[in-house]
């Protein structure tokens, strides 16, 4: 083990030192309780609360509430052990110093897997159980609750010797202003007596009753249920290794229709692509850059509505379309008109939405069509940003899609910056459309002379702070420097 990894050998992030809370630990007497952990409290951990009181006269009177929070946190009966978002150990309350074995020094500063390590025996999955429970969490931003959990844990002063355990854990997120995950609360609660007993009354024949009385009813019920639980985890355990096969065939197909995020050929270009939360990392938003001959370059991006993989099916069908389309034509609007009447065959395809610019670099031109797309970016070198917006037409299938689409044509400077986007870059849930545009806008003035790719960089950035659960919609974003 490294230096950095012994108590105290690294500062933990997060945790301020209070000078107040350290000079109170060296007055402390040997009889107060909470000199162990009075290196815990930090400037936060008082809070004075007003609260409102009726008296028997019926009038209201507002008394002070000096809160001790880590007295609080000292005095709950349950085990509680607090992490960074890196997994090391902040600091434990005293149920879970007792529990545990492990003093606070042995503890505190250290990488949660050095200080609890997994059992050596081939069937031991409680560290990676556990693993996986806490980055499920740092990814979502919400609290997760275990099943039973088998974690033999290191016997104290006995290195690679492990005593059975079992546990029931939930893993509880605090969350940042932004919603980041700045805290984990890992509270778990000890069951190994009631498994062992509920254990020993199925391996005794006859006498499951006479094993189980020497519990509570209540506890006879909880060993009872704590071995189903053991069970529905194994099932669960089988579930999740379906879904991640699931969800590897879903990325393999929607990489194979995609064009890769790297662009060896188009070093002037970026392109970032983020699906929603919880839909397989799958998506209906597509981008393409095609050559159409020395001096022109056609790009796109479209929005299919829904998620997944009926989405993503959908969504390739369309990218395909287009694509031709516009090798073709070589004009914007003869390709999403061709595309508008292909939709109606296509089951899903109703109100998706797309946009085809084509860039004529000897010319110094783009020429667009949207099709019910919010309209692109384009950034000029002295860094006014212009809306092109001028030709806009309903999204796929929606209208009459016999009538020719509109495009038009706005001229650059060299060193311009093109930016294409679908609506879940600019789109919330609680706001107007418009407030995200207009973030877009001046994102794309403030960072208008990055490269490409840390200018994509800087607009997610600023678009998409990370959220709870990830983005609320898929997200595709293409910058292209001219």
């Amino acid at each position: 083990m490294s230096d950095s990894d012994a108590p105290g050998g690294r500062e933990s992030p997060g945790i301020r030192t209070d000078p107040d809370a350290d000079a109170d630990a060296e007055v402390q007497t040997d009889a107060d309780p909470d000199r162990e952990f009075a290196h815990t409290r930090s400037p936060s951990s008082s809070l004075k609360s007003e609260a409102k009181v009726e008296t028997e006269t019926g009038t209201d009177t507002s008394i002070d509430i000096d809160i001790d929070f880590a007295k609080v946190f000292q005095a709950l009966p349950s085990p509680v052990m607090l992490l960074a978002p890196d997994l090391t150990i902040l600091g434990a309350n005293r149920a879970y110093v007792q529990i545990s074995g492990r003093g606070l020094d042995e503890l505190v500063g250290r990488f949660i897997f050095d200080v609890f390590p997994d059992s050596p025996t081939e069937e031991a999955s409680g560290a990676r159980t556990l693993r996986t429970s806490l980055e499920r969490l740092l990814a979502t931003g919400e609290r997760d609750t275990m099943a039973l959990q088998k974690y033999d844990v290191e016997v104290p002063d006995r290195p690679g010797v492990f005593e059975e355990r079992y546990w029931s854990t939930v893993n509880i997120p605090v969350l940042d202003a932004d919603g980041r995950v700045s805290l984990i609360a890992h509270r778990v609660e000890e069951v190994t007596a009631l498994v062992r007993a509920r254990k020993a009354a199925d391996r005794t024949p006859g006498t499951q009753h006479a094993s189980l009385t020497t519990l509570s009813h209540e506890d006879a019920m909880t060993a009872d249920l704590l071995t189903r639980s053991q069970e529905l985890q194994e099932l669960n355990e089988e579930l999740r290794k379906a879904h991640a096969r699931t969800h590897e065939v879903a990325v393999t197909l929607q990489r194979a229709m995609l064009p890769g995020t790297a662009l060896p050929r188009h070093d002037f270009a970026a392109v970032r692509y983020q699906p929603a939360a919880s839909f397989l990392n799958v998506c209906g938003d597509w981008y393409d850059l095609i050559d159409l001959d020395e001096d022109r370059l056609a790009a796109a991006v479209g929005d299919v509505v829904g998620h997944g993989l009926e989405a993503a099916g959908v969504m390739g069908q369309l990218r395909s379309a287009l694509s031709a389309a516009i090798r073709a034509t070589g004009r914007p609007a003869d390709a999403l008109t061709t595309l508008a009447q292909h939709a109606h065959t296509v089951e899903g395809a109703l109100a998706t939405t797309a946009v085809q610019a084509v860039i004529d670099r000897a010319a110094h031109t783009v020429t667009y069509s949207c099709a019910g797309h919010p309209p692109p970016l384009l950034a000029h070198p002295d860094g006014t940003v212009e809306l092109l917006d001028t030709a806009t037409d309903p999204p796929l299938a929606a209208s009459d899609d016999t009538i020719p689409r509109t495009q038009a044509t706005v001229s650059y400077t060299p060193g311009a910056t093109l930016v294409l986007y679908t609506d879940g870059l600019i789109e919330r849930r609680t706001e107007d459309i418009d407030q995200g545009l207009h973030r877009l806008t001046a994102s794309l003035k403030h960072h208008h002379t990055l490269p490409p790719e840390p200018l994509a960089d800087a607009i997610l950035t600023d678009l998409v702070p990370a959220p709870r659960r990830g983005p609320d919609d898929d997200t595709a974003l293409v910058v292209i420097r001219l």
